[in-house]
C-alpha cells in the first residue's frame, strides 16, 4: 500500500543558495550543505573508498553516468534519477548515445519541494508506481548533486515494494570522483542487498544455471570475448568463469557471491570487494594480459582456489608459448603515451610493452589500489611512468614531454595531439573495446596501432596545408582577414576587473 505519511527530512536551504537551485554553487558549498543535511557518513565513506589526490578530481563526464549505465544494462531493472533537469538531460542523452534501449525515470523538483521534503514524497510515489513485479526485479533511485546536498534521504525508502527491491544511492559529482567508480557504488549496493537475501534463505539460480565447478567471479566491464577467453584458461585449472560484475540481471549477483575467488580485472571496485570480503571471498588483482601477466595471474588464481601446482603448470605450458608466439608475430614499433578513465589502462600498458612498444607514460583517472599494485610495479620496472588520478594537464604534459609517435587517450588528449600533428587514438572506443586477455589479446592491438603510427606523414601534410587557419582568432569562416583590435581586449579586461571588485566589495558588506 502506498503510504502517504509525510516523512520529514533535514531542511537545508543552504543548498539552494548562490545560483538558482544550487547546480553551480561550487563543490565546497555543495559538500558543506550535504554534510549539514546528514550526508556526512556517505561522503566520508566515498572519500575513503575513492581518494581524490593529489589534485581535487579528474576531469571526466558526470560520475553518475557510471551508476546509470550499470542499472540500464541490467534486465528487469528500472532507474529513476533525482536531480536538476539539465543534469538529467545530459545523463540520459549520454546513456542512449552509449546504447541504452530503455527509458530513464525522472522526478523533477523546485526550490519549495526540495527544502520542504515534498521531493522525497514525490520520489516515494514514483517508486510505488513503478514497482510492478511482472516487469521489474529492482528499482534503482539515484540522487544527483543538488538532492544529495539537500539531504534527500533515499535510505529510508522501503527496501521492497510488491516484491520489487528498492535501492537508493547518492552519486554526487562532489563526492564520487569518476564515472568508473560510480559503477562500483551501485554494484556494491546491489551485492550488499543480494548478500542479505542469501543470508535470509534460499535464492533463485541464475538464468544460465549453476556451474558444477568452483567459479571465479570477474570484476569489471570487459570486451565480450574476454570472459570467454578467461573461462578457457580457468578450465585448465578445474575452475569456471562466474558472472561478470556489474551483472546483467539480479540473479547473477547470487552466483557472483557464491565463488571460490574474485578476479579484480578492474582494480577500482573498492566497495564491491568489501562486500565479497564480507561474504568470505578473497580477491586477485591484475589479469591474464601478455606473457608475464598471464603467468602471474594463473599462479595467483590457482593459489587462491587451492589448485594443485601441477594443474597450474599445465595451464602455463599450454597458454604461455601461444601468447609469446602471438606477441612475437604482431610487434608494435613506436613510442606511445597512454591515458584513459576506464580502469584498464595499466593492463593495456602491459600488453603494449610486451608487444614491443616504447611506452613512456600511463595515466589513469582511477586511484591507486592494492588490486593494481602488481601492474604498477611491473610497468615502473620497465621504465614506464604511471600516474594515478591523472589530470588532463598531466596527460597533455606527458605528450609534450615524450613526443610520442602515437598518443592514446581521452577525447581532449586526442584533440591536443592532433593539433601537434601527432597520430592519436581514442582509448575508450578504439583500444579498450578490443579483447585484451590471453592469445586473442596478444594480437589485438598491433594492427590498429601500427596503422595509426604510419599516419604521421599525413598529419604533417595536413598541418602544412592548413597552416594556422582555424587557430585562435582565426577560427571560423571569414570573407576577409580578421583585423586585430587589442583596444577591445583592454576594455573588456577593465570591465571584468571592475565587476570582480564590485562583487568582492558586496561580499564584505
Amino acid at each position: 500500500m502506498n503510504q502517504r505519511t509525510v516523512i520529514p527530512i533535514v531542511k537545508n536551504p543552504a543548498a539552494l543558495e548562490s545560483d538558482g537551485v544550487g547546480c553551480h554553487a561550487g563543490k565546497e558549498q555543495l559538500e558543506a550543505a550535504a554534510r549539514a543535511a546528514g550526508k556526512a557518513g556517505v561522503l566520508d565513506r566515498y572519500a575513503a573508498d575513492y581518494p581524490k589526490g593529489p589534485h581535487d578530481q579528474p576531469q571526466s563526464m558526470c560520475p553518475a553516468f557510471g551508476s546509470l549505465r550499470v542499472g540500464l544494462r541490467m534486465r528487469r531493472t528500472a532507474t529513476i534519477l533525482s536531480g536538476s533537469a539539465c543534469c538529467v538531460y545530459g545523463l540520459t542523452f549520454t546513456s542512449h548515445f552509449y546504447g541504452a534501449r530503455r527509458s530513464v525515470g525522472y522526478v523533477p523538483f523546485n526550490s519549495e519541494t526540495l527544502v520542504t521534503g515534498k521531493l522525497f514524497e514525490d520520489i516515494r510515489d514514483a517508486v510505488h508506481e513503478q514497482a510492478n513485479p511482472d516487469s521489474y526485479d529492482a528499482i534503482v533511485v539515484i540522487n544527483l548533486c543538488v538532492p544529495t546536498a539537500s539531504g534527500v534521504p533515499l535510505q529510508i525508502l522501503p527496501k521492497e515494494i510488491n516484491g520489487v527491491r528498492v535501492i537508493g544511492i547518492d552519486v554526487p559529482g562532489f563526492g564520487v570522483p569518476t564515472h568508473a567508480e560510480a559503477k562500483d557504488v551501485l554494484s556494491a549496493a546491489m551485492l550488499k542487498y543480494a548478500r542479505s537475501e542469501i543470508v535470509a534463505g534460499p535464492v533463485a539460480a541464475p538464468r544460465s544455471g549453476v556451474s558444477d565447478k568452483p567459479t571465479v567471479t570477474l570484476l569489471g566491464e570487459m570486451f565480450p570475448a574476454d570472459p570467454m577467453i578467461i573461462g578457457g584458461m580457468l578450465e585448465m585449472l578445474g575452475l569456471a568463469a562466474g558472472p561478470t560484475v556489474p551483472t546483467r540481471e539480479w540473479r547473477e549477483l547470487y552466483a557472483a557471491l557464491d565463488c571460490a575467488a574474485v578476479a579484480a580485472i578492474h582494480p577500482f571496485y573498492t566497495a564491491s570487494l568489501r562486500e565479497f570480503e564480507a561474504a568470505g571471498r578473497g580477491s586477485v588483482g591484475s589479469a591474464p594480459v601478455g606473457h608475464d601477466g598471464t603467468e602471474a595471474w594463473l599462479q595467483s588464481i590457482g593459489d587462491a582456489c587451492n589448485v594443485d601446482q601441477r594443474m597450474i603448470d599445465a595451464a602455463k605450458n599450454r597458454f604461455l608459448p601461444a601468447i609469446k608466439g602471438a606477441l612475437s608475430a604482431t610487434r608494435i614499433d613506436g613510442r606511445i603515451t597512454l591515458s584513459g578513465y576506464e580502469g584498464s589502462e595499466l593492463l593495456v600498458g602491459r600488453l603494449l610493452v610486451e608487444s614491443g612498444a616504447d611506452l613512456r607514460y600511463v595515466g589513469t583517472a582511477c586511484p591507486q589500489t592494492a588490486a593494481s599494485e602488481a601492474d604498477r610495479a611491473w610497468l615502473e620496472a620497465k621504465g614506464v611512468q604511471v600516474q594515478y588520478r591523472a589530470s588532463l594537464e598531466q596527460d597533455i604534459a606527458a605528450v609534450n614531454e615524450y613526443k610520442p609517435d602515437l598518443a592514446i587517450g581521452t577525447t581532449p588528449v586526442v584533440q591536443a595531439a592532433k593539433q601537434m600533428s601527432l597520430p592519436s587514438l581514442y582509448f575508450t572506443n578504439l583500444i579498450s573495446a578490443r579483447p585484451l586477455m590471453g592469445v586473442a589479446g596478444a594480437g589485438s592491438l598491433a594492427t590498429v596501432i601500427n596503422a595509426a603510427i604510419k599516419n604521421r606523414t599525413r598529419m604533417d601534410d595536413m598541418k602544412a596545408f592548413f597552416g594556422d587557419a582555424g587557430d585562435g582568432d582565426r577560427a571560423g569562416v571569414w570573407e576577409d582577414k580578421p583585423v586585430e583590435r587589442p583596444e577591445f581586449r583592454v576594455e573588456t579586461r577593465r570591465r571584468l576587473e571592475k565587476a570582480a571588485k564590485k562583487r568582492k566589495a558586496e561580499e564584505m558588506i
